[in-house]
């Protein structure tokens, strides 16, 4: 319930809320003191929570300024000059649906959390309206955009990625929608981008947070006009796609800053879906290890002992880092992936590692100090292993050297700064 140069008025809280002075927004307040997008009220199973996204003149609960907060029954919530008082319902609201099974598509899980994400996904897949996916790095994105292509009627059509993160301006642009012969240096050729390539079908955006703010209007312009202009043509082409985007970031923050298009936010987030973290769904964490088991074909279930271990750790790389300790306790005993997992990832993965930096003579005996056990398998899953092992201690020494400056580290190394990239993703750096 509020008061703003209008009236009064009162509205219900279901799941999540934009609160502003944009038209856009869910709950339109028209004052002065308002930002246009000021806030989000986000109904969850212990009350309603509200986060500031860098408003100018700040949120407030109870009188004290925050930038995410849980509101009390009868609290007030202050935008600017104008409070908000909320009332929580006496009678509880319907149950969130959930789904019976414990899987969609590859996605795997028992929790709660889990099960209200697959009848979400269920419910958003038929549909046809832009999905965007948001969650922490590791939590399975891809694999959720994928689900939900599986399950549309698109399915029998192209699934597209396009890394948004991992490509320099110019080439993204032809990436995403292709270029004529000729239209840069070393086009030889004419070429579809992925809006064409995907026709029928769906194109993920993976990470767009990280598209550049000067190509935002012309991905503006594609959902928009469902039109596609190849970089050097002037012809319009019919982009008959769904766009599902995912990103780590807060682009309502983004938004608020001046750093992502407001128009071009509510028109890829038509369907917002959040991804819980790993340690928001530690109950799956058993089921998780087993399905990577078996899907290394090395069916069985993890030893008791460990699986407290694994509960009680932090997760920050979550799902993908979950898969990759499986992966290195197969390939080299679980007590050495335990030491290179978190929460000893601030030091070398390797406590054998000399605090210098390892000569050209270094060898494998010299960083890690394996069980027989180790030894006792495929020679591919033993060489990649370690190649994986060398490459992520590289990386983080190289890192280190250039005080994480990325473009420094990849001309000292003599690679592309994207790929430098790929390998901090990879490897949760």
């Amino acid at each position: 319930m509020w008061t703003d140069d209008t009236g009064e008025h009162t509205t219900v809280i279901d799941g999540r809320q934009l609160v502003g002075s944009a038209a856009r927004s869910g709950i339109v307040i028209q004052d002065g003191t308002v930002s246009r997008l000021h806030a989000e009220f986000e109904a969850r199973r212990d009350g309603l929570w509200v986060r500031d996204l860098g408003s100018r003149n700040g949120t407030y609960v109870e009188g004290l300024q925050v930038s995410g907060a849980r509101v009390p029954d009868h609290g007030k919530v202050r935008l600017g000059a104008v409070e908000l008082v909320v009332d929580y319902e006496a009678e509880p609201r319907k149950a969130v649906p959930v789904w019976r099974e414990a899987r969609f598509g590859r996605l795997v899980g028992t929790s709660l959390a889990m099960r209200e994400l697959f009848a979400a996904l269920a419910r958003i897949s038929p549909l046809d309206a832009p999905v965007l996916i948001q969650g922490e790095t590791g939590t399975g994105k891809e694999l959720v955009a994928q689900a939900i292509h599986d399950a549309s009627t698109r399915a029998g059509k192209p699934f597209v990625v396009v890394d948004c993160a991992a490509l320099p301006e110019n080439l993204l642009d032809a990436e995403l929608f292709g270029h004529a012969q000729g239209a840069f240096s070393g086009a030889t050729t004419a070429r579809a981008g992925a809006v064409e390539l995907a026709d029928g079908g769906t194109v993920f955006l993976d990470e767009i947070g990280e598209l550049p703010i000067s190509m935002q209007p012309k991905l503006l312009r594609v959902l928009e006009s469902k039109t596609v202009r190849r970089l050097g043509e002037t012809t319009q082409r019919q982009a008959d796609v769904r766009f599902i985007s995912s990103t780590h970031r807060d682009l309502l923050t983004m938004v608020s800053a001046g750093e992502f298009r407001e128009d071009l936010y509510f028109r890829l987030a038509a369907l917002p879906i959040s991804v819980p973290a790993l340690r928001d769904r530690r109950e799956d964490i058993e089921l998780l290890v087993n399905h990577f088991l078996e899907q290394s074909k090395s069916p069985g279930s993890a030893d008791p002992e460990l699986l407290r271990e694994l509960l009680g750790r932090p997760w920050r790389g979550n799902v993908r880092e979950l898969r990759n300790f499986v992966e290195r306790a197969r390939a080299l005993g679980a007590d050495q992936a335990l030491a290179m997992s978190e929460p000893t990832r601030q030091r070398p993965p390797v406590d054998a590692v000399a605090a210098s930096e390892p000569t050209s003579g270094t060898t494998p005996s010299k960083l890690v100090t394996a069980d027989e056990k180790v030894f006792d398998q495929k020679y591919r899953d033993f060489r990649d292993a370690w190649l994986d092992l060398g490459e992520r201690e590289y990386v983080q020494r190289l890192l280190a050297r250039h005080e994480r400056n990325v473009s420094a580290a990849a001309r000292a190394a003599e690679i592309h700064r994207t790929y430098i990239y790929r390998l901090i993703r990879k490897h949760e750096i």
